[in-house]
């Protein structure tokens, strides 16, 4: 049931759509660009459906993202699952398209090393992940500098063997809906927790990591950082604030730090989820932080519960946009004539997946289901709009 103060955003979903709809089509198998918005409307998988959807705000999309149905190992008799990565970079796109290319492989790798998929094999993945883009750094540097100061979030969702495993370094967030059958309503519920110097307790992580450095965090204009230069504390890349030889000329004065430092300040290790899938379990909702900053948890869940799969990623991120234009006092219209670039005042870059867990599939867990792999967004013309 949609509560009356809700109604605005879901109010949408049950009227004929306007704006350049294509809502009664899949679209293609790599999905379709209508301006800096690219969206998979709908795609089967090994344990359900999805839709994506990706918005471009910066100048070059820093967003990355995939889905991957199928087998979740190197090996002919492994697991067969669901992956889906969403990967929010910053200072760059380097690194968000380095974790899109190598991470699900290293996943692929250590599954069938291990025998299975496990918490550890999502771990020695980011690491391997990291230390494969800090070795690139390395043989940069003397020409690249500034790929020391490039980054990026990660978060990662993978159903196999009717587990969920959710691994998070950065301020992602997937959030799942539940239905809740006492009073029949879909629950939101946050699986992961941003790795963000605004959280106290990340504060307090950093703190207790780095007993000998005061100015491990910083609260600078009002908003709290590390080290007074940046606001999440994992990440894959950062290599200026992973290794001191990093942290010092060519690199651009910003990035530098005064006092030099002999461990490293950010972590790759993701924080790791791993829960059985119940029938209750009905969505999951991954999505970069743009998205968070203008929905709740259960703004998001009763936007997937109430309108029609079909499109629904492109549904919350276009709700999304219409909350930042109504922040700024303008019109969605308005917002939409705004280029890229110049957009990145307005909002960040978004990312949307939604899983749909079928829980039949999911049991099924020898199942050779539908082979899927997608990269999400796609580089618009140089006025593209939406």
């Amino acid at each position: 049931m949609v509560t009356g103060s809700l109604m605005r955003i879901v109010s949408p979903c049950w009227k004929p759509s306007v704006e350049g709809d294509d809502s009664g089509k899949s679209g293609d198998a790599s999905g379709r660009v209508d301006g800096l918005l690219w969206y998979k409307d709908s795609g089967h998988l090994v344990n359900g459906e999805f839709s994506m959807a990706v918005i471009q705000a910066n100048t070059l999309l820093e967003d990355q993202s995939q889905v991957e149905s199928g087998p979740m190992s190197s090996l002919e008799s492994g697991p067969q699952g669901t992956f889906v990565g969403v990967y929010d970079g910053h200072g760059g796109p380097e690194a968000s398209r380095f974790v899109n290319d190598r991470l699900f492989d290293y996943v692929k790798k250590y599954t069938s090393e291990n025998q299975g998929m496990s918490a550890d094999v999502i771990k020695k993945a980011f690491l391997a992940t990291e230390e494969e883009f800090l070795s690139m750094v390395k043989k940069q540097w003397p020409i690249k500098p500034q790929i020391a100061s490039v980054g990026s979030c990660c978060l990662v969702g993978i159903v196999c063997g009717g587990q969920l495993y959710i691994a998070n370094a950065g301020d992602s967030r997937v959030v799942l809906g539940r239905m809740e059958k006492t009073v029949k309503e879909v629950k939101a519920i946050q699986l992961s927790y941003e790795h963000n110097a605004s959280f106290e307790s990340v504060r307090e992580e950093l703190r207790l990591l780095h007993p000998d450095d005061p100015q491990i965090v910083v609260l600078k204009h009002n908003v709290w950082r590390v080290k007074g230069v940046i606001q999440v504390s994992r990440s894959i890349g950062d290599a200026y604030l992973k290794k001191a030889e990093f942290n010092k000329e060519p690199l651009l004065a910003k990035f530098r730090l005064p006092e030099p430092f002999h461990r490293p300040i950010l972590k790759a290790e993701p924080s790791v989820l791993v829960q059985q899938i119940y029938p209750e379990d009905q969505f999951l909702i991954f999505a970069s932080d743009g998205l968070w900053e203008h929905l709740s948890n259960q703004e998001a869940v009763d936007i997937v519960q109430n309108c029609p799969r079909n499109g629904v990623a492109r549904k919350l991120v276009k709700t999304a946009l219409r909350e930042a234009a109504k922040k700024r006092e303008m019109r969605y219209s308005d917002l939409k004539k705004i280029d890229r670039g110049v957009r990145r005042h307005f909002h960040d870059d978004i990312t949307v997946v939604v899983l749909f867990l079928d829980s039949h599939l999911i049991r099924r867990s020898s199942w050779r289901g539908p082979l899927l792999s997608l990269r999400g967004g796609s580089s618009p013309p140089a006025n593209g709009k939406t």
